[in-house]
């Protein structure tokens, strides 16, 4: 067998089962437990939170970091490593294309983006509207980059896209939502009133990633398809984000609707 087939299969069925546990928790946490916990009174908050949710914290963050590992390996080993994949074929009697700055800086975005993202919501924290604008633009800008300054393919600009939401999101996981968590259920376990900004920014983090998944599992499947059947490859896919996010707008709506018995 070959190794390299091989070594490609472990790795996708290691990524998809560490995705499955991470964004099932996600969508846990954002679209069940959230209008769940607002329904606990002050006595059964203290004993509920403390056994549920460092349990669940648990899978959701090793979850994220797993699914991020083996995705960034995947990503080296079938697209980084293989050019005729990463990038546009060349048209007859051209050259093909390859590694140079504009490539290079392209890929570098993928791990500069958490910060640019932080320092965004950041800034506009009392304003999601505006920061789901910036973020199509900015989205846009990234698929332009993508296939006229690097000269990726439609499946190499698609797989980075989601590369760049997917390490916007573990890292929201791990450097945001839960050292915040960790304080939250810190003080609800001694009875005390959390910090009213921790519960607002885990919040607010773990909606973003909500929104960030959808568009983001588009990337993984539509890259073993053909561009040709949703039209210009870049607004096609600025598209699919865009109706992804209002897709998650109406799931939080649907979810503040449904009641226990």
């Amino acid at each position: 067998m070959d190794p390299k087939a091989l070594t490609e299969s472990i790795l996708r069925w290691g990524h998809v089962v560490a995705g499955i546990v991470w964004i099932g928790h996600l969508y846990f946490f954002n679209w069940v437990n959230g209008p769940f916990a607002a329904t606990l009174d002050k006595d059964t908050k203290p004993k509920v939170v403390p056994e549920l949710m460092p349990r669940a914290l648990f899978w959701f963050r090793w979850g994220a970091a797993w699914t991020w590992f083996t995705g960034f390996l995947l990503m080296g080993l079938v697209f980084w490593m293989a050019k005729s994949t990463l990038f546009e074929p060349p048209e007859v009697g051209q050259p093909a294309a390859g590694w140079a700055a504009g490539s290079g800086m392209m890929v570098a975005l993928v791990l500069i983006a958490p910060f640019v993202y932080d320092a965004l919501a950041k800034a506009m924290a009392k304003s999601n509207p505006t920061l789901a604008i910036v973020g199509l633009v900015l989205v846009g800008g990234l698929l332009c980059g993508y296939y006229n300054w690097a000269g990726f393919s439609y499946r190499g600009s698609l797989i980075h896209l989601g590369a760049t939401f997917g390490t916007i999101m573990a890292w929201n996981v791990w450097f945001r939502i839960w050292p915040l968590q960790q304080k939250i259920i810190a003080a609800v376990k001694a009875g005390q009133a959390p910090d009213a900004a921790w519960p607002a920014t885990a919040g607010a983090r773990s909606k973003h990633n909500t929104y960030m998944s959808v568009p983001l599992v588009f990337t993984m499947l539509d890259t073993h398809m053909s561009p040709l059947a949703y039209g210009p490859r870049g607004v096609s896919t600025l598209v699919v984000v865009a109706v992804g996010w209002l897709f998650v707008q109406w799931c939080y709506k649907k979810a503040a609707a449904v009641k226990g018995f």
